[in-house]
Order: C-alpha cells, then structure tokens, then sequence
C-alpha cells in the first residue's frame, strides 16, 4: 500500500514538474525581441523601406542613358501601276515588297534644368521618409508589447490578491461552521461565509478569463500561436527619473512622427525645384547604327540595303505654356507652406502630448506611494480584525469589511503601478526613446 501511494505521488511531482516547465517565463525583452522579428507589421514596413531603398537609383532619377535595340520587319503583296513621265505604264500584279530593319540607339539627356539631381536627392528623402515611417511602427509596436506585457503583471498580482482573500474566506467559513458546531454562532454566519466565499470564487474566475484572453493577445501582438502559455515577471518596474525637460529636447530630435514632417517638407521643396527646371532648356544626345534591307518587285530600285551611326543632338526650351509653368510654381510653394504648417502643427501637439502625459505620470507616480501605504494599513488592519473575529470580539459584516478593503487596495496598488507603467511608456514612446 505505501509502495502505491509512493508511486501516485511521484508521478504527480514529475506532472507537476513538467507543467512548470512547459510554461516559459516570459520577459518584457524577451517579447520584444519577438514582436521585432515575427511582427506582420514590421515586416510590411521593412518591405517598404526596401523599395523605397531600390528607388534611389541614378537611373530612377534620370542620370543615366536609354539605349534601345529595334528590329522591323515588314513585307507587303500588292497590285502595283506605275505611269512614267513618258506616258509609259507599267503594272504588276501581287508585287512583293519587303524591307527589313535592325538597330541600336542610344538616348542621353545631358541637361535638364537640374531637374535630375533635385529628383535624386528627392529619392534619397523618400527613402529617409520610409526608415521613419519603419521607426514608429516599430517604436508602436514596442509600446503595445510593454503596455499589454505589463496589464498581464498587473492582472496576475490581483489573481495573486483574489487567491489570498479564498485562503481568508475558507479561513472564515471553517471559523464558522466550527462555532455552529459548539453553538456559539447560527447557521445564517455559516450560510453568510460560504456565500461570501463563493463571491470570491467568481471573481477569481473572471480574473482568470481576463489573464488567459490576455495572454491569447500577446501572443497576437508577437504574431505566434495563441495557445503558447507563458508566465510574467511578478512586479512592475517604474522609471521615476524621466525628467520633462530632456523629454522635449529629445522628442525634437527622435519623434518619427516629427521627423517625416520635416522630411516632407524637404520633398516639397525638391518637388519646386523639379518644376522649375523647366524653366530652362533640355539638351539631349542620340546616337545609333542602323541595318536596313528592302526588296521591291517593281521600280526603278528592286533592292538596296544601308548600314551606318547616325549622331546628333537636340535642344529644346518652353517659350509659351499658357501660363502652366507659373501656375504649377505656385501650387507647389504653397504645398511647401502647408508642409511648414504640418511641422509646426505636429511640433505643437506633440509638446501638448509630453505635458499632458507628463503631469499624469506625476500623479501616478504620488498614488503609488499613497497606495502603497493603503496596502500596509489594510493589511495590518486586516490581521486585527481576524484575530478579534477569532476569539468572537467582532461581526462578520467587520471582517467582511476588513476583508474586502484589503483585497481593494492590493489591486489599487496594482492598477497605480500600471498606470505609471503606461504613463511611462506613452512619454518615452512620444520622445522616442523606447527600448527597441
């Protein structure tokens, strides 16, 4: 019999065992760095900074050359009559006429007003635009992570609390149905404590909904199965030393919602640059060797055939557009003064944002500390009014009282330690500086 009992309980250890290993413990960094490499975002962003990257090309911006190779071939039958100048005429039916016609040319636009250059340092801008356009959907990412991450630290210190206040209710209830046994109390303290007990239950139960559909969301968030299991860290860490000051100074210079305003400024810039180039004139070079064959049925040549390069150059200047040069002159300076608007615009809203999240992450910062004393006190007065509720100095609607304070104030204490963490995080992700 104990060899049995032995046997049953080693293999709920080794089960035991097993279950713990299968849940990874999970770190903030850890979730990150897989965010950063399975993400479906990210991925769509970095494709669309490599195109961007592929873009900036001299050929892309019309530096290079076009060489072209052509080949005609063309043949024809038909009713041919031909009158001479001397009255003589000649006819022939179903008359062959073929010409064949085989090249390479080459295209070279040696000056344009500039326009090429401006259009390649306007690539070069786009590109920049798309490593900034990559940089916020990584730095938003990030900031999802660490904000879902550390709700699931939060949901799980008050899994934590709910599971103590069951260990305090069965406490309760065992108190109670002793004291009905020995008639110091009614039945109705008993019926009181388990239906208190049962209270708890549920809302450990919720709790534990949340925590698991949570999880199932970060497992989203790190593109991977939501059925991974996992285990988080068990507190939550608050950077109290982020000053407002450095924040601003820093967001000026790493914001990529502030940097792609300026990057659009320069595009807008570079775009008059392009249309002023018209302004002036364009000179091309071209260059070719040609082959040409042809066979005619009827003629004064039946056949002849060329080969040779043909060179030149062209020149041409916009004298008279209907006034569109200047119309589109125009239209592109005020872009370029709606792009100056868009910047200050956003510089504006995102010193608003860094004040505003600023003085709530001061305020998260104080009801930590004040929180963390409402925990204490609950505590301790939690343990006076169990040790009076022991010897029967107290009702239970007291030790319920005492009792669901404390539990309020654990998860008070939890949610202000959240808060702080997504107050921190929302002022980093806005200078720029969360951790990739």
């Amino acid at each position: 019999m104990n060899t049995k009992i032995l046997f049953r309980s080693l293999i709920l250890i080794l089960f035991c065992v097993v279950k713990t290993n299968a849940q990874e413990v999970l770190t903030v960094e850890d979730a990150v760095k897989i965010a950063l490499e399975n993400n479906y975002e990210i991925k769509i962003a970095s494709n669309n900074l490599r195109i961007d990257k592929t873009n900036v090309s001299p050929g892309n911006a019309g530096m290079l050359p076009k060489a072209t190779a052509t080949i005609v071939d063309a043949n024809g039958i038909q009713n041919i009559s031909q009158t001479r100048s001397d009255g003589t005429v000649t006819k022939l039916d179903n008359a062959k006429n073929n010409s064949f016609n085989y090249g390479v040319g080459l295209d070279w636009t040696i000056f344009d007003g500039f326009r090429m250059f401006a259009k390649m340092d306007q690539l070069k801008e786009l590109q920049k635009l798309g490593e900034a356009q990559l940089k916020l959907t990584i730095i938003t990412k990030i900031s999802d992570v660490n904000a879902t991450y550390f709700d699931l630290v939060q949901q799980q210190q008050q899994l934590s609390a709910l599971d103590s206040t069951i260990v305090i209710s069965n406490q309760r209830l065992a108190l109670a149905q002793n004291r009905f046994t020995i008639g110091k109390a009614s039945k109705l303290e008993v019926l009181n404590a388990q239906v208190d007990l049962n209270t708890d239950k549920v809302a450990l139960l919720r709790q534990k909904e949340l925590f698991a559909n949570t999880k199932i969301m970060l497992n989203q968030i790190l593109s991977r199965d939501a059925t991974i299991d996992f285990k988080v860290v068990e507190v939550i860490v608050v950077d109290d030393k982020l000053v407002l000051s450095e924040l601003n100074t820093l967001a000026e210079k790493q914001n990529p919602q502030l940097e792609a305003q300026i990057i659009n400024k320069n595009v807008a810039e570079l775009q008059l640059k392009q249309i002023k180039a018209a302004r002036y004139p364009t000179v091309k070079l071209n260059t070719a060797y040609n082959f040409s064959e042809s066979q005619s049925s009827l003629g004064f040549t039946t056949q002849s055939s060329s080969r040779g390069l043909n060179y030149g150059f062209s020149a041409s200047l916009n004298l008279f557009d209907g006034f569109a040069q200047n119309r589109n002159e125009k239209i592109s300076q005020i872009q370029i003064d709606n792009s100056k608007i868009a910047y200050e615009q956003q510089n504006l809203a995102l010193h608003s944002q860094l004040a505003a999240s600023y003085q709530t992450y001061l305020t998260n910062l104080e009801l930590i500390a004040l929180e963390e004393k409402n925990e204490v006190i609950a505590k301790q007065n939690l343990n006076i009014t169990l040790d009076k509720f022991k010897i029967g100095t107290i009702t239970t609607l007291e030790f319920r009282t005492a009792q669901l304070n404390y539990v309020n104030a654990k998860v008070r204490n939890s949610n202000a330690q959240f808060q702080a963490k997504l107050s921190e995080i929302a002022l980093k992700e806005l200078a720029g500086t969360i951790t990739f």
